[in-house]
């Protein structure tokens, strides 16, 4: 064979050959089926991305409220020392020394963690934060007369109610007049 004669019968061959892909290729209607595939693989596979996102999301919010739960246990623990160290204030320990560093320190650190006392003199008296186990005038506005341990909260979560002494508010302010007298 010539050259010529074998490149015309590879040509020939090319085009029998594109000729029987031509034919084996899906008609019309055999295409749909394929497009409809794809759409159920690609909502099959947005479906499965949503999910996973949905997984992560929730592994770090669990991861986070565990967090939050051992600082709250470790917190809670600590609140004993801050109890103690309220009583030395009181009796004028902490007025100078190491003693005061350090509980400045524990009780700015805590502050940082999200710690947050509550339960203060005057403050109206809330139920769902303070626990009543004294109560002097009628109920009428009543408001914390006197504090016999802080409560504390961390973040959300009451960590301990405070106990409280609790007075009317015309009564407190009547006492007050009076002491400025």
């Amino acid at each position: 064979m010539t050259q010529e004669n074998s490149s015309e019968q590879e040509l020939i061959e090319d085009i029998i050959e594109d000729a029987e892909v031509a034919e084996a290729a899906p008609a019309p209607e055999d295409v749909a089926p394929e497009s409809d595939e794809l759409a159920e693989r690609t909502a099959d596979l947005q479906r499965l991305t949503a999910e996973y996102a949905n997984y992560r999301r929730r592994v770090e919010r669990d991861r986070q409220a565990n967090i939050d739960s051992a600082k709250a246990q470790v917190v809670t623990e600590l609140l004993a020392v801050l109890d103690d160290l309220d009583r030395a204030r009181a009796h004028g320990d902490l007025e100078s020394g190491p003693l005061r560093s350090v509980a400045d320190k524990l009780e700015t650190a805590l502050t940082k963690q999200g710690l947050v006392e509550f339960g203060a003199t005057g403050d109206p008296f809330d139920p769902t934060l303070h626990e009543a186990v004294q109560h002097e005038g009628s109920g009428a506005d009543p408001v914390i007369g006197i504090v016999m341990r802080k409560g504390y909260r961390f973040g959300d979560r009451v960590l301990r109610h405070a106990l409280v002494g609790v007075t009317d508010a015309e009564a407190s302010d009547a006492d007050a007049d009076a002491n400025e007298q």
